[in-house]
């Protein structure tokens, strides 16, 4: 008779994670690959007790966000696509523009565009806060330095 061997799968509970504050400083890094860093955290997988539909995911502070890097002729050629649902309610927002008026909203469309497209994803997105300068308001949190490549 040979011995059947036991392995249960952990999975985390809401009240059991532990959430950590992160600040990234975005002067001179490309947008997409620090945005999927950010993604990476948010959702929490650089945790050992990561599970799929449980936000383990940590809190990201996300500074000078006007001083982002776009890789290649994006700055001039990237766009983003917006339609009202009405006759003639097309939107063009070119990055150019939108880096110069809401710098905040290139990286938080970067960053939703890699996390899921559903509850848990809406609830992961609240934990991004951007900010186009160099100060924020999170600082009694004691935010970590989070180094990105």
């Amino acid at each position: 008779m040979s011995k059947t061997l036991s392995f249960k799968t952990y999975s985390a509970k809401p009240d059991d994670v532990e959430r950590k504050w992160y600040v990234v400083d975005a002067e001179g890094q490309i947008l997409g690959r620090m945005a999927a860093e950010i993604a990476k955290v948010l959702r929490g997988k650089h945790k050992p007790e990561f599970t799929p539909h449980i936000d383990t995911g940590d809190f990201i502070v996300v500074t000078n966000a006007e001083k982002v890097a776009l890789s290649g002729k994006k700055l001039d050629a990237k766009s983003y696509f917006s339609h009202s649902q009405y006759p003639g309610g097309v939107k063009f927002n070119h990055v150019k523009d939108l880096l110069r008026k809401k710098p905040e909203k290139v990286i938080e469309h970067a960053v939703w565009g890699m996390l899921p497209h559903n509850n848990l994803g809406r609830q992961l997105f609240k934990k991004l806060k951007v900010y186009p300068g160099a100060t924020h308001p999170h600082e009694s949190q004691s935010p970590i330095e989070m180094k990105v490549n």
